[in-house]
């Protein structure tokens, strides 16, 4: 709170704010009218569907917190609202008719691959414990994949370090900045399944992007932008079934050379669109726009 009022305080020294993130988890928005009152030009930048109430397992305690509706009277008070994809600029423009598309960026100078120690096929996946449900939408084709490859494949899970699964023989990674393109390079083949629902719609494709970032050739279900990134079959797979995933996880275990070309072509994809480099032009004449209004 103390840090809030001398954000608020110092809000005039400043032509540009950026938020991303709500000044304080409750339902009150006093600090962002306070910027507002600043005189300096609000942006607001979100890529998750937070105007939908989503309660996991792992956040059920603090849902009382949780005031979507605060979302929309946020992006009321800005001057202009970047959107990580159309589905959530189609819900922004309810309250604001300045909003840009601008997707998910990777730091692709960071995101360079490590050698991978280990022997076998390492299919993983990475997350939050919040979103460990999703990982659990992998397990029936996970244990048939399992069944068919035995100890030719494993399988790990980073972001939840309390995730255990003796049958897969997964032990939970804890999720550290400083390590995770390391911990993410042991990967040969990522995955991320999603729910077909309102708020995995609003998903902005971030750990599939990580992924195609270190050359891992990656598997997505067909939910929101994921559709859009996946160019079926070049630059990663879709799958919709567990049959599907079942297919497309058997091609990319028996052929080394397409998780090859694969992991190439995402990489290529993440450069050319998704990285900060290719998007940076586009945050720099919509900054510039804002300051001329």
């Amino acid at each position: 709170m103390k840090q809030r009022k001398k954000d608020a305080a110092r809000a005039n020294q400043f032509d540009i704010i950026f938020i991303f993130r709500d000044a304080l988890p409750t339902g009150s928005i006093k600090y962002e009218k306070k910027m507002r009152a600043s005189g300096a030009k609000l942006i607001y930048d979100f890529d998750d569907a937070i105007f939908i109430l989503n309660v996991s397992s792992g956040n059920k305690s603090l849902s009382f917190l949780k005031k979507p509706k605060k979302t929309g009277k946020i992006i009321e008070l800005c001057d202009l609202i970047i959107a990580g994809n159309q589905y959530l600029a189609k819900y922004a423009t309810l309250f604001n008719p300045n909003v840009k598309v601008i997707p998910t960026t990777i730091d692709t100078k960071e995101y360079t691959r490590h050698e991978k120690k280990n022997t076998g096929v390492c299919i993983g996946w990475s997350g939050s414990v919040t979103t460990i449900e999703h990982f659990k939408l992998a397990l029936p084709f996970l244990e048939k994949i399992k069944l068919k490859y035995g100890s030719k494949v494993y399988f790990k899970v980073i972001g939840d370090e309390n995730y255990l699964n003796k049958h897969l023989e997964i032990i939970g990674t804890p999720w550290n900045k400083k390590n995770e393109v390391k911990e993410l390079s042991e990967f040969d083949i990522g995955i991320m399944p999603l729910p077909d629902d309102e708020w995995a719609k609003g998903k902005c494709g971030l750990k599939g992007l990580q992924y195609m970032a270190l050359e891992i050739p990656t598997i997505m279900s067909p939910v929101g932008v994921n559709s859009e990134i996946i160019n079926n079959g070049k630059n990663g797979f879709i799958a919709s079934t567990n049959q599907d995933w079942i297919d497309k996880l058997s091609v990319l275990i028996d052929q080394n050379e397409t998780r090859s070309k694969m992991g190439i072509e995402a990489r290529k994809t993440v450069v050319d669109s998704y990285s900060i480099i290719a998007n940076e032009d586009l945050y720099l004449r919509y900054f510039n726009e804002v300051l001329k209004d």
